[in-house]
């Protein structure tokens, strides 16, 4: 067995699972303990999510320093277990090669490579070793990999030990119950019902009740309870107490103090000797089935992640050596040959080399029609292919997939912390020491100033205050409507990078939308075709297609598209004669007739009166459209006016940005006049044109000057400057990779109503956000107090440890429902998801 400190990623960046954390206090201590480590330069540990995110300087630190640390701070961190069929080994040669190939990869934990049954097993962080690169480096050493077996991605690690600790839970509540019921019926029930109390007590002594529900009490305390001994006494004991500590130090109070009533009860003062057998058995079952429905409802708030992740099939078949062989997909290599038959789901990204057949890429791109595919075309993992079958080469694998690359940004933000979640770090780091004190001096004063019997009064309140105490629910408030909030948006084809864009794209004041590509389709198209007399607009169009169609002027080639559209037909007819003005025109003879296309000044210069037609073209030019005069035959024919068309999406999504209250402008390097008929036929507030390419990023800046909040869309390659100026940038998906990159939110398709949706999630999330906060800093402040006892001189008013224990449980239960609800949101508009296959190149560095 080889366990070697491998070298660390070159990222310098980790994200591992830790089991064990269970409130707020314990993110902390991790959280603390990796920040304090030499070569940390960020360490953030989401209760939530319940992984650890690690930046760190390579040189200093390696992987398993951290994971050693987070072992340190009484945690375990989640790693995941293999084993490789490797084949080509004849020797103790061969295997010690193996396994010193696979100790060096970085991330694995350990490596043992088992000559007689020509098998390897591994430990290893799949964020930074994942299967493809361990049979890679068992390729690269000369050996091969038969076969892939009990393989884990950390998805899968995290999803089997999230259900085991939901099974155990289940299984410590039953039993804990089953103990629980019998003493909290028979104690209870005596009290409560004077009758019964009296039968009981003469069919059963009091002294052999109080054995029996000693004996049920230590069943439940040191059965499914011991967990909270486990878990708090070591945090206790380190200085840095949990909620495990309170709810171990409250328990062994009411649990020791019955102990002591029943077997040395002199021991106590006259008229206290009680005992709270039922109140320790029954705030421990309480609180584990608290603990039971808060990972139910945890479990769920990932589900847009396993939605993504069920996308990709598990299997793909593969050509090698001339055969066909059905691999683990992660064991698909670039370059490889793989089939795909109808019906199924494509494993990897590529490229068709043959074959035909129609795609349903709307799990990704939102379009419900088939994309038809050929030879030549991308293909998309994660799609379906219908009806025919499909031969492709594997191009991206692994991590490089455009879905893996989605589900990293999406894991990346959901793992991320809000700018408000500072102030609950710092309220959860004191909340434990501060409850501990609390009830220490809740402990002292009724003991000082309580009535008779004071010691009774005394614990009973103290025990309250101990468990009433939540720091789980400030811990979960923040993060759990995070990882829905953009699980939903995910869902909705916005990809947020971090918690500080879902903020801030919901507080921005100001929507500052780049024209070409962005409210604009991004190509010239023909908008308007006007005829003259005797002319019709197919005809006209196709005299002068032919004429433009070896133009490479881009009105030249949307002349060319629109006349093929005309005609139903790729075919133009041929033209003779050709000849170019520059500056005026161009002319030719096309089917025997003379056609000229060119500015007004080229019909003046060959003679020919516009007539009627003058007055569109001067209609057309307001609107900030290209318009061209057509000449046939020695007459005017008509106008044809070219625009870069604005989307269909851009007029409604401006009057949903006025409608949520935000000022929209509008940044183009068009004249003024050009800019303004756009502004005002989308009913844009404020218009900065003439800017130069490279003054976008300044013109944000003014946008700024007076502390207004700036949220800018673009798509282009100029546009990233700007992208990162803004207060928020977002980036539509189908633009280049150095906008996405510099973004930080991406839309995955072009549509424009995906901003609203986008700021209208925002809001919802954040309102989310603030109920959650508001409850859980709410009910401590409040409850707290109650529990101590401060209700007591007025009105008479205690808080029963049992009451305080269902409470505890339901609170953190009530902030991950409530979290839950924004499944449940609508986007105000609909929209399409978007093309992922076109918004993918960048996605990958998210985080």
């Amino acid at each position: 067995m080889t366990e070697t400190p491998t070298s660390t990623p070159t990222t310098g960046s980790l994200r591992v699972g830790v089991a064990g954390m269970t409130c707020a206090s314990c993110s902390a201590r991790v959280e603390r303990t990796l920040g304090r480590l030499e070569g940390v330069a960020e360490a953030n540990v989401n209760l939530a999510t319940e992984q650890a995110t690690v930046v760190f300087d390579p040189a200093k630190l390696t992987p398993i320093g951290v994971l050693d640390a987070i072992r340190d701070a009484g945690y375990e961190p989640v790693v995941a277990e293999s084993e490789l069929s490797v084949t080509g080994m004849t020797c103790a040669a061969c295997s010690a090669r193996v396994e010193r190939a696979l100790s060096k990869v970085d991330g694995v934990l350990s490596a043992s490579v088992n000559l007689a049954t020509e098998r390897a097993t591994l430990r290893y962080l799949p964020d930074v070793a994942p299967v493809s690169r361990l049979t890679e480096a068992i390729r690269d050493a000369g050996y091969d990999v038969l076969e892939q077996a009990e393989q884990q991605s950390r998805s899968d690690a995290e999803r089997e030990r999230r259900e085991a600790e939901r099974i155990e839970l289940r299984r410590a509540v039953i039993i804990a119950a089953a103990l629980t019921v019998p003493v909290f019926a028979l104690d209870m029930g005596a009290m409560m019902i004077p009758p019964v109390g009296d039968w009981l007590h003469a069919l059963v002594p009091q002294q052999t009740l109080a054995y029996l529900f000693f004996v049920l009490a230590t069943g439940v305390m040191f059965g499914p309870g011991l967990r909270f001994f486990q878990k708090g006494w070591p945090a206790l004991r380190r200085g840095s107490p949990d909620m495990n500590s309170l709810v171990m130090i409250g328990t062994s109070a009411a649990y020791g103090y019955s102990v002591v009533a029943t077997f040395t009860p002199w021991l106590l003062p006259a008229g206290t000797v009680h005992v709270y057998f039922e109140a320790a058995a029954v705030i421990v079952t309480l609180i584990l089935l608290g603990r039971y429905f808060e990972a139910a409802a945890k479990g769920r708030t990932g589900d847009a992640i396993r939605a993504l992740m069920r996308l990709q099939p598990r299997t793909a078949r593969v050509e090698r050596d001339g055969v066909e062989l059905e691999v683990d997909v992660d064991a698909v290599r670039r370059g490889d040959v793989v089939a795909v038959r109808p019906g199924e789901r494509v494993p990897v990204d590529g490229v068709v080399v043959a074959g035909e057949s129609y795609v349903d890429e709307s799990m990704i791109s939102g379009e419900p029609i088939p994309v038809a595919k050929r030879a030549g075309d991308p293909i998309t993992g994660g799609t379906i292919n219908t009806n025919g079958s499909l031969r492709f080469e594997a191009r991206a694998v692994g991590a490089d997939t455009v879905l893996a690359q989605i589900i990293a940004m999406v894991e990346a933000a959901q793992g991320s912390k809000l700018p408000i979640q500072a102030l609950v770090d710092r309220v959860v780091r004191v909340f434990v020491p501060v409850v501990l004190a609390i009830a220490a001096l809740t402990l002292v004063t009724w003991l000082v100033f309580g009535p008779e019997p004071a010691l009774t009064f005394a614990l009973v309140n103290t025990v309250a205050v101990l468990i009433i105490a939540c720091p789980c629910a400030m811990g979960l408030a923040t993060p759990t409507s995070i990882m829905v909030g953009t699980g939903k948006a995910a869902e909705m084809g916005v990809l947020f990078r971090n918690g500080v864009a879902l903020q801030g794209v919901g507080q921005a004041d100001v929507v500052a939308l780049d024209k070409t590509g962005t409210l604009t389709k991004g190509r010239p198209e023909v908008t308007d075709v006007v005829t003259a007399d005797g002319f019709d607009e197919t005809t006209l169009l196709t005299l002068v297609g032919a004429v433009e169609a070896d133009s490479e002027h881009p009105i030249a080639g949307a002349i060319v598209s629109a006349a093929r559209a005309s005609r139903g037909a790729d075919a133009l007819p041929h033209v003779e004669a050709f000849e170019a003005t520059p500056g005026f025109g161009v002319a030719g003879r096309v089917d025997g007739r003379s056609v000229q296309v060119g500015a007004g000044r080229y019909l003046q210069r060959l003679g020919i009166d516009p007539g009627r037609l003058a007055g569109a073209v001067a209609r057309l030019s307001d609107e900030g459209k290209t318009a061209v005069y057509v000449a046939v035959d020695g007459r005017a024919a008509g106008v044809i006016a070219v625009a870069d068309a604005l989307k269909p999406s851009s007029a409604e999504a401006v009057a949903a940005l006025h409608a949520l209250g935000k000022r929209v402008a509008m940044i183009t390097g068009d004249d003024a006049r050009t800019a303004r008929a756009i502004a005002a036929k989308l009913g844009i507030d404020d218009v900065l044109a003439e800017v130069l390419p490279d003054g976008k990023a300044e013109a944000v800046r003014a946008l700024q000057a007076s502390g207004t909040k700036v949220a800018f869309v673009g798509d282009g390659i100029n546009d990233a400057p700007a992208l990162a100026q803004a207060d928020v940038g977002l980036a539509i998906g189908t633009g280049t990779d150095v906008a996405i990159e510099s973004a930080d939110v991406v839309l995955m398709s072009g549509d424009l109503r995906n901003v609203p949706n986008a700021i209208a999630l925002s809001r919802a999330t954040l309102a989310n956000i603030r109920q959650n906060l508001f409850w859980a800093f709410g009910y401590n402040t409040l409850l707290i107090p109650v529990a101590a006892g401060v209700l007591y001189p007025a009105f008479g008013l205690l808080l029963s440890p049992i009451i305080a224990a269902a409470a505890m449980g339901l609170s953190s239960v009530f902030v991950v429902s409530n979290a839950l609800r924004l499944r449940r949101f609508r986007p105000p508009m609909a929209a399409e998801v978007g093309s992922v296959r076109e918004a993918a190149p960048q996605l990958a560095v998210a985080g």
